[in-house]
C-alpha cells in the first residue's frame, strides 16, 4: 500500500517537475483564473500519462523544494469540477497529507489524476477565463501547453511512476510511528481506533456534544494512518460518525434557522469504503434540502441585514444588538440565497472584508456558509 507521504517525497526527489507530476505552492479553485490554471493542468497530465497516475503536490515553493503546506482543502466537489469543464475527464482525488515538521493546521495536497487506459484525448469542454473550449493541454516536460494539431496519445512514464510508487510503498515502523504520533497529538480529545480488513488503521479524535437524542462531533480529526491522509472538521462543524467492519461513515450536519427557530440539516455524507484487495474508496454526498420559509418574512430579516451591512461600511456605530445580531447576518443571507434571493450571495462576499476585521466569531460563521455554498455549488 501506498504512504502517500513517502510518494510526496519521492516525487519531489525526483529531478523537479516533470510530464508526470507537477508542484504548486497553492491552488485557487474560487477564482476563474486559479480555475482554469488548475483544469489545465489536470487536462495536460492526463493527456500525457494515460497509463500511469499523474499527480500534482500543492504546499511547496517551486524554487527551494520547501514543504510549507496549505490550508486543510475540504472541497469533495472538486470530481464534479473536473466533469463540468472537461470532455473525456479523468478520475481525480485531492488528499490531505499530515508531516510532522508542519503545524497542526497544515498538510500538503496530493492530488492524483487516475489513468482513463482508454487513451481518449481529454480537453476543455467549454471557455473559461483565457481560455478556449475544445482546446486540449499536453506536458512538454514541466510545462503544460495548448495543442491544436500533432495530438497523439501515448505511454512514456508508466515504467518510472510504478518505480516510484513502488519505493512509496508501508512499512510496520512507519505504521506505528503514525499510530502514536496521533494518540498522543489526540490525547486531549479521546482518541479511538479501529482496523479495517486486517490491515487499514483509521483513527479519530473528536469533542462530543449532546443535543437531545443524538451526539454531534466538532474538531473531528480522522486519519488514514497507512496512507498518512487527514480528514478534518472544524470546532464550528457538527458531524455524527457511523462504522461497522467495511466502511467509516461522517454525516455533516448544518444549523440553520431565523431567530429562535433553528434545526439540524444533514448536508453532506462521506463514506470511507475498504476493500479486501487492499484498496479503499472515500465518497461524498451532498443530501442537504434548502429550508423554506415564507418570502415577507425573509425580506424583514434581509432589510434589517442590510441596514447592518450598511453601518458596517460607513463605520456607524452599532448598538449592542446590532454588534450580537452579526454573528446571524451570514446566515440569514445564505438561507435568503437558498430560497431565491439571488442578489444575497453578493451580501456576503461585502461583508466578508468587514467583518475580517471587526467581528471574528461572525466572520468564521460567514466563512462556514461559504463552505456550505461552495459544497452545494459543485454538486
Amino acid at each position: 500500500m501506498i504512504n502517500k507521504r513517502l510518494l510526496i517525497k519521492n516525487l519531489l526527489a525526483h529531478n523537479g517537475e516533470n510530464s508526470f507530476y507537477d508542484k504548486k505552492l497553492r491552488i485557487d479553485i474560487g477564482s476563474k483564473e486559479g480555475k482554469s490554471k488548475f483544469l489545465k493542468h489536470v487536462c495536460s497530465l492526463s493527456n500525457t500519462n494515460p497509463v500511469s497516475n499523474a499527480y500534482i503536490v500543492i504546499g511547496v515553493e517551486d524554487e527551494s523544494n520547501t514543504i510549507i503546506g496549505v490550508d486543510f482543502f475540504d472541497d469533495s466537489k472538486i470530481q464534479n469540477l473536473i466533469n463540468a469543464y472537461l470532455e473525456n475527464p479523468p478520475i481525480v482525488a485531492y488528499e490531505n497529507i499530515q508531516f510532522p515538521h508542519l503545524p497542526d493546521d497544515k498538510v500538503v495536497g496530493l492530488v492524483t489524476i487516475r489513468p482513463k487506459k482508454d487513451f481518449s484525448i481529454c480537453a476543455l469542454r467549454k471557455n473559461i477565463w483565457k481560455y478556449w473550449g475544445g482546446t486540449v493541454f499536453m506536458r512538454e516536460g514541466s510545462i503544460s501547453k495548448p495543442r491544436a494539431f500533432d495530438i497523439e496519445i501515448k505511454d512514456i512514464n508508466s515504467e518510472i511512476v510504478a518505480a516510484i510508487e513502488q519505493h512509496s510503498q508501508n512499512n510496520i515502523e512507519l505504521t506505528l510511528d503514525g499510530f502514536h504520533d496521533f494518540i498522543i497529538k489526540s490525547k486531549d480529545f479521546n482518541p479511538l481506533y479501529k482496523v479495517f480488513k486486517e490491515y487499514f488503521v483509521l483513527c479519530w479524535a473528536a469533542k462530543p456534544k449532546i443535543v437531545g437524542d443524538k451526539t454531534f462531533y466538532s474538531r473531528v480529526n480522522i486519519q488514514l494512518i497507512n496512507e498518512q491522509v487527514k480528514l478534518f472538521y472544524s470546532d464550528l462543524d457538527e458531524v455524527e460518525i457511523q462504522y461497522d467492519d467495511d466502511q467509516f461513515q461522517i454525516k455533516e450536519y448544518v444549523h440553520l434557522g431565523l431567530q429562535n427557530k433553528f434545526k439540524y440539516y444533514p448536508l453532506e455524507i462521506v463514506s470511507i469504503r475498504f476493500q479486501n484487495n487492499m484498496k479503499y474508496d472515500i465518497e461524498s454526498q451532498i443530501v442537504f434540502e434548502p429550508p423554506q420559509f415564507d418570502q415577507k418574512t425573509l425580506r424583514h430579516y434581509l432589510n434589517h441585514n442590510n441596514v447592518l451591512l450598511y453601518k458596517l461600511k460607513r463605520n456607524i456605530e452599532l448598538t449592542s444588538n446590532e454588534k450580537s445580531e452579526l454573528v446571524n447576518m451570514s446566515t440569514i443571507y445564505l438561507i435568503a440565497h437558498l430560497n431565491g434571493f439571488d442578489d444575497a450571495i453578493d451580501r456576503i462576499e461585502q461583508a466578508k472584508s468587514l467583518l475580517k476585521t471587526k467581528h471574528k466569531k461572525a466572520y468564521n460563521r460567514l466563512k462556514d456558509n461559504l463552505r456550505i455554498l461552495r459544497k452545494i455549488k459543485y454538486n
